[in-house]
């Protein structure tokens, strides 16, 4: 339970800077003299290095859709350079395994890659809800998708709340894996499905890595 409240208590007072990987602080540094004074409509494939430092410090809404349970929130989590737990709390409810049951602390780094990809496209005027297909995931439910055939790691980062299965419906499968994947944040993994809803993109905060599902 100590390394659960210390997880907890590190994600209720990240400041403006600490959330930024060196990377990101310096691209956007190095991009902050370049970026355009007006939004161009939005182009095939997104790049978030030329963004600046003004888009990481401004308050953090995130609009999400939980499709395995038909929930739906919109919440301001982050302010003044400090997480607000009772959204931050709400938010691991809503990446919770739904198939298990049970609640685990969301990785505030993945809640990071959440927003911004949110948050960038919107400066498009591309305002849509992000469907969270998959967050945490017991060992249990991790291991029943893999003994039915569902793509799924033996050591997946959904299991320690590091990862996540999203889709936006705008954007197919190419183009918003390759917005998560600008950010270099972590690993992005693409799923190509046929249907209606078409397939959707694997986020986590690990190595940077790619691969197709």
């Amino acid at each position: 339970m100590s390394s659960r409240r210390d997880f907890l208590r590190q994600g209720m007072h990240l400041s403006a800077l600490s959330v930024l990987s060196p990377t990101l602080i310096g691209s956007a540094q190095a991009a902050a003299q370049a970026a355009p004074a007006d939004l161009t409509p939005p182009p095939d494939l997104f790049d978030a290095q030329l963004l600046d430092l003004d888009f990481w410090v401004k308050p953090r809404t995130l609009t999400v859709t939980r499709p395995a349970s038909g929930e739906k929130a919109k919440l301001l989590y982050w302010k003044d350079g400090e997480m607000i737990d009772s959204a931050y709390q709400e938010l691991c409810h809503l990446l919770r395994d739904v198939n298990g049951k049970q609640t685990a602390a969301i990785d505030p780094k993945l809640l990071e890659i959440l927003w911004s990809t949110q948050a960038f496209i919107a400066r498009y005027g591309l305002e849509q809800p992000l469907e969270i297909l998959s967050g945490y995931r017991t060992p249990a439910s991790n291991a029943r998708l893999i003994e039915a055939g569902v793509p799924a790691a033996r050591k997946s980062l959904h299991m320690t709340g590091k990862a996540a299965d999203i889709r936006i419906a705008s954007l197919n499968e190419e183009v918003l894996g390759g917005l998560v994947r600008s950010f270099r944040t972590g690993g992005v993994g693409y799923y190509y499905r046929s249907g209606p809803k078409g397939g959707w993109i694997h986020a986590d905060t690990g190595l940077n890595r790619t691969w197709k599902g």
